[in-house]
């Protein structure tokens, strides 16, 4: 398969690499190829710079968001939250019937740590998102945990906890269950519902972000019990 995926951070890099381990085809969008390729300043959270990283993912390829879009049988926005909208507005015609996992979180720390959000309770960013791509196929998951656990859930109570998706397309949420199931190792993936949906699971960050700040550790994720 080849899949899409916005951004070149610490989430666009983990999922990237653990899908192209799994045999796919992986292309990473950004906004100036040339420059992210010429990146060595390291990363904050793993302080690998990107062009290292690149040097030991040699198959992961480098495009523009429409790039990546266009490369992608399914894209996955592994942008910044403040950086979602322009990415996939730089993106343009080439999401159109594509299904695009949104993974980001409208996270704000102008005020510090732990964050707020900067749009929740009547829209969210997996709204605007689909309102700002209408052809695309927007599927929110993978939102809820950190990068580590998102390609390998197993690390954490052997993979005991729970994936969400939401969006407003039932054939693009079965598509990414199979998906989140098949090539991410995901065992138990819930559907609540259509993309207003994620106003709920984008809401779980902050309760996420306190817990992350009271264990002082990142391993942390959701389970319906029932």
């Amino acid at each position: 398969m080849q899949i899409g995926i916005f951004g070149t951070g610490m989430v666009g890099r983990v999922l990237s690499a653990a899908l192209v381990a799994k045999g796919h085809a992986v292309m990473l969008g950004t906004r100036d190829p040339r420059a992210t390729a010429a990146r060595r300043e390291p990363d904050r959270y793993t302080g690998e710079s990107f062009a290292d990283w690149t040097t030991a993912h040699p198959t992961v390829r480098l495009g523009t968001y429409a790039d990546a879009a266009a490369f992608g049988g399914i894209v996955m926005n592994a942008t910044s939250g403040h950086g979602s909208l322009p990415a996939v507005t730089a993106a343009g015609s080439a999401l159109d019937g594509k299904i695009l996992i949104d993974i980001a979180n409208p996270l704000d720390f102008s005020k510090g740590m732990p964050p707020s959000l900067f749009v929740g309770i009547t829209d969210s960013l997996g709204e605007q998102i689909q309102r700002a791509t209408p052809k695309a196929r927007v599927v929110k998951s993978l939102n809820t945990i950190a990068a580590p656990l998102m390609a390998n859930p197993r690390a954490l109570a052997a993979g005991d906890h729970t994936m969400f998706v939401a969006g407003d397309d039932e054939s693009a949420k079965t598509t990414v269950t199979t998906f989140l199931r098949d090539e991410l190792g995901w065992t138990d993936v819930i559907d609540i519902g259509g993309i207003e949906a994620s106003r709920a699971t984008e809401s779980l960050l902050l309760p996420w972000a306190r817990l992350f700040g009271l264990f002082g550790s990142p391993m942390l994720a959701f389970k319906v019990v029932r």
